[in-house]
């Protein structure tokens, strides 16, 4: 019987889905976020708020516990697991990004992991569990996005995974611990009084606390549903539920569960090359491209005597608008900071954003030099924005470029060998080669996972040789 309303039509669909609704094309999608959010999470561990954060949830302690990520003698329970893990996934702003726009893995991930661990060893979870719940809890937070047309755009006022990745990471872990429909209802509900963060602190160590929060709560409302908590049993019916959040909220009924049709089979994510806002990733392809152009004839150093003046034409985004950063976070932020790193050095990575090149004079004087339009056709969406950076040299000559659409977006997706050496660069940070390289056969065989405990001591650091870490397949 199919629900009278949306709340119950959630419940109802989380609930019902099922292993066999899972397409190849999802199966595959989401594992390449899987085996990302995983790198970018590790890398995240060595960053200061993780320390902060983790240094926070040692005060608890419980009988029940799960990994902290790139820690072999160090375990949290099950909620502190999921919030340390989160905080490290986005604490440089590295995970994926979707349309419309939220950070859809790094809510989730980090919570069924933790309450996969939190099972009693004779009810294992399995590879293809892990998979279902992670989906589960994707396809909830792309279908409550699109119930809004604002959200279509970057957002203004609220960073969209404290809402729906609250929302998601409550179904996925209500589908991991196999709630009923009534039960996953609740989850849905007590999650909504979780949900929401301002966006103020974009560019900020707290950014971070955003996803871990949207992690560890979620966990909590589906481990409270399962107690018996109750909430409001229409939470995504009313404007004071989910509605509270997006001024043209119009929430409709989910497909039926026969051929369930995944909105990740038809949209997929975008995955960055480097750690700074999505939208900077047009203006890294387009200012590496001018610089191609000027030092062409200049023994490969960027003319910069000879720059009068940098534009660049982007989306007027307020909060990625930093003329003049001074922290990691705030360059994270910066169109500007992003075009002259890459003016200057041809291409972004991890090291661009140390303080060593943050503060270096030549950089300091480009910024100087760059300014920003707003063309009216130039959409704050990830969908159609793009980027043009022109250069204006002394002479009066002008250098130009434009990208529509950057190596890593869902239009161009990373090629697997390159999403590997991501990964890899990423883990080997924390990891020794051996459980890096666990990491990958167990992500790319997960479906075929009888016990995916297996993927949580690779990601504490313990070696793949060892006896107990052979992989069982089903």
């Amino acid at each position: 019987m199919w629900a009278k309303t949306i709340t119950g039509n959630f419940a109802n669909v989380i609930y019902g889905l099922n292993a066999n609704h899972l397409t190849d094309q999802v199966i595959q999608r989401s594992k390449r976020m899987i085996l990302d959010t995983l790198g970018v999470g590790l890398l995240g561990t060595s960053t200061e708020v993780c320390h902060k954060v983790t240094q926070y949830s040692k005060i608890y302690s419980s009988d029940i516990s799960s990994t902290i990520w790139g820690h072999l003698d160090f375990r949290l329970p099950p909620l502190y697991a999921a919030f340390v893990n989160g905080v490290a996934v986005h604490s440089m702003d590295f995970d994926d990004t979707w349309h419309p726009a939220t950070h859809p893995s790094g809510a989730v991930l980090p919570a069924v992991i933790a309450l996969a661990e939190a099972f009693p060893q004779k009810k294992k979870i399995s590879g293809l569990d892990l998979l279902l719940a992670f989906n589960v809890g994707i396809e909830v937070q792309g279908r409550l996005l699109h119930f809004s047309n604002e959200a279509r755009n970057i957002p203004k006022r609220f960073h969209p995974p404290t809402v729906v990745g609250t929302m998601g990471s409550a179904a996925a872990c209500a589908k991991l611990l196999a709630l009923d429909q009534l039960k996953c209802k609740n989850a849905l509900a007590i999650a909504a009084s979780y949900a929401g963060a301002p966006l103020a602190n974009a560019a900020t160590q707290t950014k971070p606390l955003h996803v871990g929060n949207a992690a560890k709560h979620g966990l909590e409302a589906a481990c409270l549903a399962s107690q018996g908590l109750q909430g409001n049993k229409q939470i995504l019916d009313m404007e004071s539920g989910i509605g509270a959040f997006y001024t043209d909220y119009n929430p409709q009924t989910l497909p039926t569960l026969q051929s369930y049709p995944w909105l990740l089979g038809q949209q997929d994510v975008a995955i960055k090359r480097f750690p700074a806002h999505l939208g900077t990733h047009w203006v890294a392809d387009a200012a590496s491209s001018v610089r191609r152009k000027l030092v062409e004839s200049s023994d490969n150093l960027l003319p910069l005597d000879k720059i009068e003046k940098v534009t660049l034409k982007v989306p007027e985004v307020k909060y990625v608008n930093r003329p003049s950063p001074t922290s990691e976070h705030e360059a994270r932020h910066s169109f500007q900071f992003v075009a002259c790193s890459a003016l200057l050095d041809g291409t972004m990575s991890v090291q661009s954003f140390t303080s060593k090149n943050i503060h270096r004079p030549a950089l300091q004087e480009l910024l100087y030099k760059t300014q920003l339009e707003h063309p009216s056709d130039n959409t704050p969406s990830f969908e159609s924005l793009y980027c043009e950076v022109s250069v204006t040299l002394r002479d009066n000559t002008t250098i130009s470029d434009r990208c529509n659409t950057f190596y890593g977006h869902w239009r161009k997706p990373l090629k697997k060998e390159d999403l590997e050496k991501k990964f890899q660069s990423n883990a080997s940070t924390v990891l020794p080669a051996e459980a890096t390289e666990g990491i990958i056969e167990t992500v790319y065989n997960l479906e075929k996972v009888e016990d995916c405990s297996v993927l949580s001591r690779f990601l504490s650091g313990q070696s793949a040789r060892e006896p107990s870490q052979k992989l069982c397949f089903l």
